[in-house]
């Protein structure tokens, strides 16, 4: 005779806060394929190599800097981080806090330069992001355990 046996695998349940912070990484990675896509197609902003001025070449090849920056570290993180986080795997908790810290570190850099010159379009769409960031940087350390780690 055959024993069956009844296996429970422990759930882990997902807070309403990871949930909103898992769909904020999803939006995020939306919308910054969507605005690095306009602003390529667009040609909002000059290739730096067809600027003849010094000032408006650094300019350009800071946007381009930032474009690059976000579309090999920022948009892979935002992805893993937003399935990672709907899933509670560490590997997600981790990826959200590396975003987290991104965020964090290139509105720092925006915010300073507009302050000296305009406001720009970028800094004031992605700001919002930023600001959940100072929240969830320290809310998901203290939430760790939730994704399989230990204090």
């Amino acid at each position: 005779m055959h024993m069956i046996r009844s296996e429970t695998k422990s759930r882990r349940h997902r807070s309403g806060a990871v949930t909103f912070l898992s769909i904020v990484n999803a939006v995020a990675f939306f919308i910054t394929l969507i605005f690095w896509g306009m602003v390529y197609i667009t040609g909002m902003v000059p290739f730096p190599g067809d600027v003849v001025n010094m000032a408006e070449r650094g300019k350009a090849a800071v946007t381009y800097g930032f474009m690059l920056c976000d579309l090999i570290y920022s948009t892979p993180l935002l992805l893993l981080a937003w399935l990672g986080l709907w899933k509670l795997k560490s590997w997600g908790w981790l990826a959200a806090q590396m975003a987290n810290a991104l965020w964090l570190y290139s509105m720092t850099l925006i915010l300073f330069r507009d302050a000296y010159t305009a406001i720009s379009p970028g800094g004031l769409l992605f700001l919002p992001f930023a600001l959940i960031s100072l929240w969830a940087l320290p809310y998901l350390w203290l939430k760790r355990q939730d994704f399989g780690m230990n204090e």
